[in-house]
């Protein structure tokens, strides 16, 4: 599908956000090994989500939908089953990864997969933590891509570190961990987004941190908890840099999630200069929430890299299209984590943003943004993946003209409602 977006001279209204995509898997996961009923409120509902439940449905887990909230039946520690076809996680790296940290404890043969992206993108670093609990897992490209074929066994507890700071291969081996004998520790080089450690201890389970280090005692969830998922950060991430880039703005996101762990986007565009405040800053199910209101902003530029990489992993094309606002030069480093997302995400921004007139270089690791705006509508391509597009919808707010987004509709995968909202903030126009 061709999304054709129009610059506009006006941004005006309110936003909520789809429930976090990163917070719904794991609710929905750690559910099921929970005993008991949970309802869980404002479930993000894009691809990504749905790939996740239809594999817990195809292992034996009752999720049903009540009233707009979704019931989850857990089937506690022994109630998985073995799945009568393979697993299907879609595009969601997520779905992959933590369920492979369940099915490597489970009594039964499994195999999972994904689309040609998915397929294509690296499982090494979560084959080899779970080998050496105990699981047998075999993949494609000597042991490294999938498809994943796993055979459960009794796990045992390890001391791991993680090469790279990745939440999803701390998560995976978290959830393993449950089902170990002995005590598993996990030491990140960063810290990492830290959802599932919340609702673990949210569940009564044992987890001790210090510093980087996180150690988890075994005990499945003795009982399944109801949870209402925040606001995506990484959804309102969108609004926030529409908000700032754009002449004549003000929106305010509301019900928003901002764990210091993924609130990287808001210190970045408050130290760009952005006029934004966070409101109302409340917790709800273990998880901070506020609601965020942005309006028309001068920008200066500044330098990421780092330990801060982890906190905003997501945000970085919006933050590189920010940067092109900006008075002066923004460079991002250390995020060479991008070039094995949904697209080499590092390329393919600098491509299409380049192709919108936005002065930006591409480097091994990262980019350097020179400032100065004036973007002029064209078009581009998402290369389906659904945070450039919703990137490239938000630039052509601010850009001369017509601009033309081919696979538009990928952004499905984590914000469906993603047009519908950019139309209503432009319907003052």
């Amino acid at each position: 599908m061709k999304r054709r977006v129009k610059g506009c001279s006006i941004l005006r209204g309110e936003i909520t956000p789809p429930g976090d995509k990163s917070i719904s898997h794991r609710v929905l996961i750690l559910n099921s090994i929970a005993r008991g009923k949970a309802r869980i409120e404002n479930l993000a509902l894009g691809d990504d989500v749905y790939a996740t439940m239809s594999c817990l449905r195809a292992l034996g887990v009752e999720i049903t939908e009540e009233g707009g909230t979704l019931i989850v039946s857990g089937v506690g520690r022994t109630g998985f089953r073995e799945p009568s076809d393979v697993l299907q996680a879609g595009n969601s790296g997520t779905t992959m990864r933590l369920l492979a940290g369940l099915l490597a404890a489970q009594p039964f043969f499994s195999v999972i997969t994904g689309d040609e992206s998915l397929r294509a993108r690296p499982m090494d670093r979560l084959i080899r933590p779970l080998r050496l609990m105990g699981a047998e897992i075999w993949g494609r490209g000597s042991d490294s891509l999938a498809p994943l074929a796993i055979k459960g066994n009794k796990l045992k507890g390890i001391d791991y570190r993680l090469p790279v700071a990745s939440a999803q291969i701390k998560s995976a081996i978290l959830i393993a961990a449950l089902f170990a004998k002995g005590n598993t520790s996990v030491v990140e080089p960063a810290p990492s987004r830290d959802h599932t450690e919340r609702i673990l201890m949210a569940m009564g389970v044992k987890l001790q941190r210090e510093g980087t280090r996180i150690k988890l005692i075994p005990a499945v969830p003795s009982a399944a908890i109801d949870v209402r998922v925040p606001g995506d950060i990484s959804a309102a991430a969108c609004w926030l840099v529409a908000g700032a880039i754009h002449p004549n703005a003000q929106i305010k996101v509301i019900n928003t999630g901002i764990n210091p762990t993924r609130s990287g986007i808001i210190d970045v565009l408050i130290q760009m200069g952005a006029k934004l405040g966070v409101e109302r800053v409340r917790r709800e199910s273990g998880e901070l929430m506020a609601d965020l209101a942005i309006e028309s902003s001068d920008l200066v530029a500044t330098q990421i890299g780092g330990s801060l990489i982890p906190r905003l992993i997501d945000e970085i094309p919006l933050i590189a299209l920010a940067g092109s606002f900006a008075r002066g030069t923004t460079t991002i480093v250390d995020a060479q984590e991008l070039r094995i997302k949904e697209s080499d995400r590092i390329a393919t921004t600098v491509r299409e943003l380049s192709r919108l007139g936005v002065d930006i270089e591409e480097m091994p690791d990262g980019m350097v943004i020179h400032g100065g705006g004036g973007l002029a509508g064209g078009e581009c391509a998402s290369h389906c993946d659904h945070r450039l597009a919703m990137t490239l919808g938000i630039a052509a707010l601010v850009a001369e003209g017509e601009t033309v987004i081919n696979n538009a509709e990928v952004v499905a995968m984590s914000y469906p409602n993603f047009w519908q909202d950019l139309e209503r903030l432009t319907s003052a126009d």
